[in-house]
């Protein structure tokens, strides 16, 4: 802790902290597969990664113009939380949180096989 020569604040140096969140490349890997099957059962048609600060998101859309079906997000701050996985619906709401990326995906993974069997 210093203190500022103006004045008699204390000024805190900051942790070292990433300058953006991403996905690391077996993360990337699991949700890319997921998202090849789903666009091979021709419910997904693009998709879209925003790396920010704080959060990671890959988003799934039926098609370019609309919403995101779903939205995944990593947020390391919530890791000791509630887990720093989220999986969001359409509008917005969360469907599922966990600290492992396969079981938020899950709900997901069942969608593709009733899919299939269909």
């Amino acid at each position: 802790m210093k203190r500022s020569a103006e004045s008699n604040v204390a000024v805190f140096p900051q942790k070292n902290l990433p300058s953006q969140v991403g996905f690391e490349r077996r993360e990337l890997e699991r949700i890319l597969n997921l998202y090849g099957r789903m666009v091979s059962a021709g419910h997904w048609k693009d998709y879209a990664m925003d790396m920010r600060q704080d959060v990671a998101i890959f988003a799934a859309f039926r098609r370019a113009s609309e919403r995101p079906q779903i939205r995944i997000e990593k947020r390391p701050a919530d890791r000791n939380r509630q887990g720093m996985w989220s999986l969001h619906g359409e509008q917005g709401q969360i469907l599922k949180r966990g600290h492992d990326l396969a079981g938020v995906l899950a709900p997901v993974e069942r969608k593709l096989l009733k899919l299939v069997v269909e």
